[in-house]
C-alpha cells in the first residue's frame, strides 16, 4: 500500500475498501468550515465534517466574535456615519497592502451586508449601537466600534474613515464561542454528519481530481469518498515551529501564539495536492495591552530612540512595525498625565522614568541627544497640532511634557505579543485551491487561515477581518464544492 502523508495525496486506486462517503467533506469545525458545513448544505449537499477536538470551536472559538462590516450597516447608519461600498473595497485593498487580493476585496465589499444579514437570520445577536473610543473589544454587548486604522495616516486618507467592528451582543470579552455555537446550531438544524476526535492524515485523487481523505479514528485508517468536493478548514500554522523557521522566520521571535493546534495541516495537505502556498512570511502580532485610549497618546520609539509609526493607529499595526524595529524590543514613552499602569498580561516593564527626556534617555543608556532631541522635535510640533514625520492626529497627538516621564519596555522575548500567520494556500473568490498556474485543482476547496484571505498583511490588520473573510468566503467555498 501507499505511503499515508499529508504531502501527496493517496491513489484512489490504492483504497482497499471505503469505509464512508459523502458529496463534501469539510475538515475542521472552526467558523469557516462550520459556515463552509452550512453552505453546501444549503445548496443540498450531503456534508460530512470531521473535527480533530472533541467540538466545534477552533481559533474562531478563541476570538473576540467581531466580524469587520462595512458599506452602511444599519449600525452605522445609526450612528451617523456614511460608509458607502466603494470607500470600504478601497479600505480592504488598502489593508491588505501589497498582498491584497483585488477579487476578495472586491467580492466581499460587494457582498459584506447581505452577509451581516444572513449572520442575522441564523440567528448572531447584535445590540446595534456604537461605542467611540479606542477598544480592543467591548467589555460590554455594544456592537460597532473602530477596529483597524481607518481614522488613521495612511487609511484615512485613501478611503473616507468610518467604524467597522461588528461585535456579536455578548457580555465581556470573548465572543467568539457564542458566535460558533450558533454556526453550529445551524450546521446541526441543516443535517449535515458530524465527526470529532479525527484526524486527517491525507487527501485522496482520482487522477487529477481531489475524491476523499484518509482519516485517522480510533487508532485506524478510514478511507472516506468525496463525491464532489474536500473544503479545508483547518488553520494556520501558529504551532508548527518547523513551518515558522521555513516560512515567516520573523515570527519566531514572539511565544504567545493565537489559535488551536493551528499546524498547517491544511496548508500541507493542498501543497501535496499541487497547491500553491503564498504570502507565507506573513503574520498578524500585537500586544493589545499597550493601547488603550490613554496610552495611545503615547510614543513609541525603538533602541536607537527614534519613532517608527504613528501611534494613534491600530495596535496590531503598532506591533508589527516594533517587531521590524532592531534591538528585540521597543519603549513607549508617556509622560504623568497620560500614564496608567499596563496590566499584569502584558508583562510589560518600567524601564526608566525621569524628571525630563534627557534622563530617560540616560537611564536606557541610549546616545545622549537622541531620544530626547526625538521628543523635543514631536512636541514642538504636537504643540502646533502636526506630526511631520509620521501625521499622528488630533486629539491623540498631544504633547509629552508634564513630568515625571517614563519608558515602558515592550521585549518580544518576555513580553505578551499574540499573533497567528496570515499565509496560505492560494484560492479563487469561491475557495478553489489554485496551483502554480492559478488554475484550480479539481475538487479541492480551502477557506479560512489556511488561505490567503483578506488579512494578508500584518502591517494591514482590521480586528475582524478574519470572522469575516473565513464566515463569508467559507460559505462560498461550501457552495461551490457541492455545485462541483
Amino acid at each position: 500500500m501507499p505511503t499515508i502523508t499529508r504531502h501527496r495525496p493517496f491513489p484512489m486506486e490504492a483504497v482497499p475498501a471505503w469505509d464512508g462517503a459523502a458529496d463534501v467533506i469539510i475538515v475542521g469545525f472552526g467558523a469557516a468550515g462550520a459556515c463552509a458545513a452550512i453552505g453546501a448544505a444549503e445548496t443540498g449537499a450531503d456534508v460530512l465534517l470531521l473535527e480533530r477536538n472533541a467540538g466545534s470551536g477552533g481559533a474562531s472559538g478563541l476570538s473576540g466574535g467581531e466580524i469587520y462590516v462595512g458599506g452602511g450597516s444599519d449600525a452605522q447608519r445609526a450612528a451617523g456615519f456614511d460608509d458607502d461600498i466603494g470607500e470600504f473595497e478601497k479600505y480592504l485593498l488598502a489593508a491588505g497592502g501589497p498582498c491584497a487580493d483585488a477579487d476578495k476585496c472586491h467580492a466581499y465589499a460587494a457582498g459584506a451586508l447581505s452577509h451581516y444579514q444572513w449572520l442575522k437570520d441564523i440567528g448572531v445577536p447584535y445590540r446595534g449601537n456604537y461605542l467611540p473610543g479606542k477598544h480592543i473589544e467591548p467589555v460590554d454587548d455594544s456592537t460597532l466600534i473602530w477596529s483597524g486604522s481607518e481614522a488613521a495616516a495612511p487609511f484615512c486618507d485613501i478611503a473616507k474613515p468610518a467604524p467597522r467592528g461588528h461585535v456579536i451582543q455578548h457580555m465581556g470579552w470573548g465572543g467568539g464561542r457564542p458566535l460558533v455555537d450558533i454556526l453550529e446550531q445551524r450546521v446541526r438544524d441543516l443535517g449535515v454528519r458530524i465527526a470529532c476526535n479525527v484526524r486527517v492524515a491525507a487527501l485522496i485523487a482520482d487522477g487529477e481530481k481531489i475524491a476523499g481523505v484518509v482519516a485517522r479514528i480510533d487508532n485506524r485508517d478510514h478511507f472516506l469518498r468525496a463525491h464532489k468536493g474536500v473544503v479545508l478548514a483547518t488553520g494556520g500554522f501558529a504551532f508548527n515551529d518547523a513551518m515558522r523557521a521555513q516560512y515567516c522566520p520573523q515570527s519566531l521571535s514572539l511565544s504567545d501564539p493565537i489559535g488551536d493546534k493551528d499546524d498547517g495541516l491544511g496548508i500541507e495537505l493542498g501543497m501535496g495536492a499541487g497547491g500553491r502556498a503564498i504570502h507565507m512570511d506573513q503574520f498578524f502580532t500585537t500586544c493589545p495591552w499597550t493601547m488603550p485610549e490613554s496610552q495611545a497618546y503615547g510614543v513609541f520609539v525603538n533602541v536607537a530612540g527614534q519613532r517608527f509609526i504613528n501611534e494613534d493607529c491600530y495596535h496590531g499595526r503598532v506591533t508589527r512595525t516594533a517587531i521590524d524595529q532592531p534591538g528585540g524590543r521597543v519603549y513607549l514613552l508617556l509622560d504623568h498625565a497620560h500614564f496608567s499602569q499596563p496590566l499584569d498580561l502584558a508583562r510589560m516593564d518600567i524601564a526608566a522614568t525621569g524628571a525630563d527626556w534627557r534622563e530617560v534617555e540616560s537611564e536606557l543608556e541610549m546616545v545622549a541627544g537622541t531620544l530626547s532631541a526625538t521628543m523635543d522635535f514631536y512636541n514642538h510640533h504636537a504643540r502646533e497640532g502636526r506630526d511631520p514625520l509620521f501625521d499622528k492626529r488630533i486629539p491623540i497627538l498631544t504633547p509629552l511634557d508634564k513630568g515625571p516621564f517614563v519608558a515602558l519596555e515592550l521585549n518580544f522575548a518576555r513580553s505578551y505579543c499574540s499573533f497567528f500567520t496570515l499565509g496560505g494556500l492560494h484560492t479563487s473568490d469561491m475557495g478553489e485551491v489554485l496551483d502554480g498556474d492559478a488554475m484550480p485543482i479539481s475538487g479541492l476547496f480551502a477557506a479560512g487561515r489556511c488561505t490567503s484571505g483578506l488579512p494578508a498583511w500584518g502591517h494591514g490588520y482590521s480586528s475582524g477581518l478574519s470572522l469575516a473573510d473565513c464566515t463569508f468566503f467559507g460559505r462560498r467555498a461550501g457552495h461551490a464544492a457541492a455545485a462541483t
